[in-house]
């Protein structure tokens, strides 16, 4: 005989599910501008045209790496060390050169120029696109920051991973679309990974600051209220749709609303990651030459930027990154910070490069082992770089020419396009905008920049503006 209670169990479990259905094809709908509506705005959606790249991972140096002591070799700027810089240098005009510590060598068969400070990223100098020729606007680290991931610096805009989810959606319904481990509390914050104008549920999955150092869980107890130890999950089920129908009941009486649409969403969602987080971020799966791969054993990997003392801190965070992308994740950021070297260039630059060093060398061998790289983007960079004048024992801002790098993905391995003038100043061939860049990330994509829209303040918005070109040169 069927009780009451078995009767109500089985009948209320589904009127949440029903109302995030219809709320989900109905945002859905409006995305895909056109074409068939999904029953879940994080689906999959085929691209403009097809792609080179599926997934994203971008290794965001927060405080802007010195370029002329990484990646863009200036002899000139050794030879002239301490000498006085010319008037063309603008604002540096006048102040003194400092010639890079470090020593520069070709590296692979492509030959590449890398300072000695990354030894074994250099082994994968043949897989590096290096862009020397890097600018954007302001030399103040809030709005490059925003401008680096938002496109632009003076209206809140979504980010790029934001953009990149809602114009492909994920491959994995039960984690979000886009991931963003241990985010910078500055320069912006959430900005830098919310979904502004587009819906709620493109915006990145926050995984926290710290607790990466030490255990073999790798930081799991980071994502805020992944679990509930009080009741189990079908009694948890029956409890949210509940507040699912008086959230929807809220919706209907207000009609659209974005704010009510992404806590549904988001609801449903935090549902269904607890059956599935828990255990992607479980690096004790991980094979023990797989975990020295990125530089996890023995220690080392600490440092600034709040991940933890010991245990190879960063390297965790990128195994973290390679196990999401792997599991469906479309758009996943990592953000290291303590790049802001004013002084003493020598020692902080080498202790900020000794703690990437061998987890970002080790991620290219792994995704390469395991066939990703091909399809997997992956970016290297900061806001700007840094001026070939002294600040006392370091460098100033600058974001008139500097680098970052790019891998897999579609794009030409071993190959460095661009150049900044003879000292490092400023770009002056090859030179490519941020609004460029972004163009080129969704162009591998398989995503028209300039198709990729979304109707807000009575004019299709879109992450590059009314700017933005695809560097052709770089495309494999």
């Amino acid at each position: 005989m069927l009780s009451r209670r078995s009767l109500l169990k089985g009948t209320s479990s589904g009127f949440g599910y029903l109302a995030f259905a219809a709320l989900a094809n109905e945002q859905a709908a409006r995305a895909a501008e056109g074409t068939a509506a999904a029953t879940n705005p994080l689906s999959p959606k085929k691209s403009h045209f097809p792609a080179k790249a599926k997934r994203v991972l971008f290794l965001c140096m927060d405080g802007a790496p010195s370029h002329v002591d990484t990646f863009d070799y200036k002899p000139k700027l050794n030879a002239d060390d301490g000498k006085t810089a010319p008037a063309r240098a603008g604002r540096f005009g006048g102040g003194k050169l400092l010639g890079s510590p470090f020593k520069f060598k070709q590296s692979g068969k492509s030959g590449l120029y890398i300072s000695e400070v990354f030894p074994e990223l250099s082994k994968q100098a043949d897989e590096l696109c290096l862009l020397n020729g890097m600018h954007c606007d302001l030399p103040n680290h809030p709005q490059a920051f925003i401008q680096m991931h938002c496109g632009i610096f003076q209206f809140p805009r979504p980010s790029l991973g934001a953009w990149v989810t809602y114009g492909l959606g994920t491959e994995n319904a039960n984690l979000p679309g886009f991931i963003t481990l241990s985010p910078s509390g500055g320069n912006g914050g959430p900005v830098n990974y919310g979904s502004s104008f587009l819906p709620a549920v493109f915006q990145g999955t926050k995984i926290g600051r710290g607790g990466f150092g030490g255990g073999p869980g790798g930081g799991a107890q980071q994502v805020a209220n992944l679990k509930n130890p009080k009741q189990t999950a079908p009694q948890q089920r029956i409890e949210l749709d509940f507040l699912q129908s008086l959230n929807q009941n809220a919706l209907e009486q207000v009609g659209e609303n974005p704010g009510i649409e992404g806590l549904i969403g988001s609801y449903e969602l935090a549902f269904r990651m607890q059956a599935e987080m828990p255990k992607l971020m479980d690096l004790s799966k991980e094979t023990a030459a797989t975990q020295r791969l990125y530089g996890i054993e023995g220690g080392g990997g600490g440092g600034p930027g709040g991940f933890g003392g010991g245990g190879g801190g960063f390297g965790r965070q990128c195994l973290l990154a390679r196990r999401f992308l792997e599991a469906g994740v479309r758009f996943v950021e990592v953000n290291v910070g303590g790049w802001d070297h004013h002084r003493d260039i020598k020692t902080s630059l080498t202790n900020s490069c000794n703690n990437i060093d061998k987890p970002i060398a080790g991620l290219l061998q792994d995704l390469k082992q395991k066939g990703m790289l091909k399809d997997t983007l992956v970016i290297w960079g900061g806001e700007f770089g840094r001026t070939p004048t002294s600040q006392g024992d370091g460098r100033d801002h600058n974001s008139r020419g500097y680098s970052i790098w790019m891998a897999g993905g579609g794009v030409k391995g071993g190959f460095a396009y661009g150049k900044t003038d003879e000292y490092g100043f400023e770009a002056v061939d090859g030179k490519v905008h941020v609004h460029d860049w972004h163009a080129t990330v969704l162009h591998l994509l398989g995503l028209n920049h300039e198709k990729l829209t979304f109707k807000h303040a009575g004019r299709e918005m879109r992450l590059t503006d009314v700017k933005g070109n695809v560097v052709k040169e770089i495309l494999a």
